[in-house]
């Protein structure tokens, strides 16, 4: 796959008026079927209990503006940017003064440049979004207030797609589509999520694990996705990761499971061991829909992939293509690819050999003696990578347990771990 059909995949998408229900998030679905044909639609009826929640009705929006009526200047216009609007504001067209009016408008005192993304789904009432600057600037006077919105009966949909491997054994990933023109909070992870997929497909034809996706919309999603499949979700998943903020380069973040050391957590630890910028956080400070799937009655091995999650452009309109790049989600998509490659490797190593085995017949070790520092830095790490696997190969820990002893960077590790099944060395075992 061309990687960098990504950010291309983003742009396309970037203007979409998505919310957590409507034809925003459907036209987001129906792109990213078409790319992935795997992906099925999954929908949920408005007004369906969903443990403690309710399916909001759906909502739809065509325009929304405030125009000043002595002058006719139209701010705050949804068809310019569609952060503009309060998400599900009710419909309204009515005339009101400057002082009712800025009770309703938002902004960012300390990000006065910032036009700010803000919702109110489960509470009827109507908004708009400015920049303080913006907002400063509306001239006294009376205003229009116009938003062509809907609510209707209607579906919150998501999509889904196994592709089914050896084992029912299964990796999950998971992603949101429900934001609208912000690039990193939300594009990010579905582009990286379809690239992940279109890679699993081309790399492994008969995979040895089976691979589960899910896009939907934040929170309700999750929780809706698992009224319906925690059951299958909890017998068969052994490993699973949420993708959020995923496009940007200033840094790699990981937000633990409740548990904080399953083997969703083991491997994507060990996947950015070293990585620049390295932030690792408890579940105390999750963010998304990681609190759903490793809640205390769900409990599955879920961990959370960030780049960055705190960000100074996160919720606004500054959350665009300046924030995330196509080396961001190459980089992003090339961590989960390795616990991809490792996951088909095999996670459970055995070594073959009583005691040490001879490496210098194989051609893994020097068979001449000389002063360690003249072998050269890379030589000796694979020298000493190769004989900690050997070491630690129990058939008890994983890979990525293993590689947490070891305490060398994945690729290196990996890097080694192939050769030393490819001398069969080690043997793979299932659990």
């Amino acid at each position: 796959m061309n990687e960098n059909l990504m950010i291309k995949w983003a742009k396309d998408l970037f203007y979409y008026n998505r919310s957590i229900t409507g034809e925003g998030i459907k036209k987001t679905l129906n792109f990213f079927e078409k790319i992935n044909p795997e992906l099925k639609r999954l929908k949920f009826k408005s007004n369906k209990k969903v443990f403690d929640w309710k399916i909001p009705l759906e909502w739809n929006i065509s325009d929304a503006f405030i125009q000043h009526i002595s002058s006719g200047k139209k701010f705050a216009e949804f068809k310019k940017n569609n952060l503009h609007i309060v998400g599900y504001s009710i419909p309204k067209n009515e005339i009101i003064e400057k002082k009712r009016l800025l009770k309703n408008i938002h902004s960012l005192k300390n990000q006065p440049d910032s036009i700010p993304y803000v919702t109110s789904f489960y509470k009827k009432t109507w908004g708009f979004c400015m920049s303080e600057k913006q907002k400063k600037k509306l001239p006294n006077g009376k205003y229009r207030i116009f938003i062509n919105s809907n609510f209707k009966r209607g579906n919150l949909e998501m999509s889904e797609a196994l592709l089914k491997g050896k084992s029912k054994k299964e990796i999950f990933f998971s992603t949101y589509v429900c934001h609208p023109s912000m690039a990193n909070n939300e594009l990010s992870g579905p582009v990286v999520a379809n690239a992940l997929m279109k890679y699993i497909k081309e790399t492994y034809k008969k995979s040895k694990y089976s691979y589960r996706f899910i896009l939907l919309p934040e929170t309700i999603g999750s929780i809706a996705y698992l009224s319906k499949s925690q059951k299958k979700l909890k017998k068969n998943m052994i490993a699973g990761f949420n993708l959020s903020c995923v496009g940007d380069e200033r840094s790699y973040t990981q937000i633990l499971s409740r548990e904080g050391d399953n083997l969703a957590d083991q491997a994507l630890s060990t996947a950015l061991f070293g990585k620049k910028n390295f932030k690792q956080f408890s579940f105390l400070d999750r963010g998304s829909d990681e609190r759903q799937y490793c809640s205390p009655k769900i409990n599955l091995p879920v961990t959370a992939f960030y780049r960055s999650k705190y960000f100074k452009e996160y919720h606004t309109d500054k959350d665009n293509f300046k924030v995330v790049s196509s080396k961001g989600l190459k980089d992003s998509l090339n961590v989960l690819k390795k616990i991809i490659d490792t996951f088909e490797l095999g996670i459970y190593p055995v070594a073959t050999n009583y005691c040490e085995p001879n490496l210098g017949k194989r051609n893994l070790y020097p068979t001449i003696s000389m002063k360690r520092n003249i072998l050269g830095h890379y030589v000796l790490n694979d020298i000493k990578i190769r004989s900690d696997i050997l070491a630690y190969a129990d058939g008890v820990k994983n890979i990525f347990q293993i590689s947490k002893i070891i305490n060398f960077p994945f690729g290196d590790i990996l890097k080694n771990y192939k050769i030393l099944i490819e001398k069969k060395l080690i043997k793979i075992i299932k659990r």
